[in-house]
């Protein structure tokens, strides 16, 4: 009944078209729910993704579970998770994202979940990192420990968003490293990130990963941003 009262009081809305939200809903209505692009493409070799980052660096299997466009609900799940700590949110889109990597039986013998690092200053202002968070549901699902902090980043870097491909490579260059080898040496890691634009990002992680002897690397991306 107080739930009831207070849903009349201070109705929840919808992250997305910001109606009121009835009934079970949580964040989305039904209807934006409908419209979320969800890519299914953990299971399929030459995804989207793996297209994405053909060329770029040598990984065993990679996947996204939605596509994000500018002002879809896409977009405004991974900004809510990513500006505003909806903790609940990214832990739910992280287990529906381990289920499907789960299933796809190309996922199967990951050693651990890496999270790619925000600087120590940019996640101090905002308090926590947001693919850390994603990695947290997945982690439930795939039974794997999350290793947050042996890579790090090592140096601040501006705001990708309006940058061009040069210019994120350029950006990202040299701004990882990897605190203590030994861990991750013959594993199989699965590097999780929340979007997946051009790929610099995670071409920057894997030049700091790739002189770990006997490691391969798998990748997650909780979307990927259209060509």
């Amino acid at each position: 009944m107080l739930h009831d009262l207070l849903s009349i009081i201070f109705p929840q809305l919808c992250i997305h078209c910001g109606e009121p939200l009835v009934g079970s809903e949580r964040a989305l209505c039904t209807a934006c729910l409908c419209n979320i692009g969800w890519l299914h493409n953990a299971a399929h070799p030459g995804n989207s993704t793996e297209q994405r980052l053909s060329g770029r660096i040598p990984f065993q299997a990679a996947a996204s579970l939605l596509s994000f466009k500018k002002g879809s609900v896409t977009q405004d799940i991974v900004h809510h998770i990513k500006y505003y700590k909806c903790t609940r949110l990214a832990h739910q889109y992280g287990k529906l994202f381990g289920e499907e990597l789960r299933d796809s039986g190309r996922f199967s013998d990951i050693d651990c979940l890496v999270p790619v690092p925000l600087h120590w200053w940019r996640r101090l202002r905002r308090g926590y990192n947001q693919s850390q968070l994603i990695c947290e549901g997945i982690a439930e699902i795939l039974h794997c420990p999350v290793s947050a902090h042996n890579l790090y980043r090592r140096r601040h870097t501006s705001s990708q968003t309006h940058k061009n491909h040069q210019e994120r490579i350029d950006n990202m260059a040299g701004a990882f490293r990897v605190r203590h080898p030994e861990k991750f040496e013959g594993k199989h890691i699965l590097l999780v990130d929340d979007v997946l634009t051009t790929g610099a990002t995670t071409e920057a992680c894997y030049h700091a990963l790739q002189a770990v002897p006997g490691l391969c690397i798998s990748v997650a991306t909780l979307s990927i941003a259209s060509a």
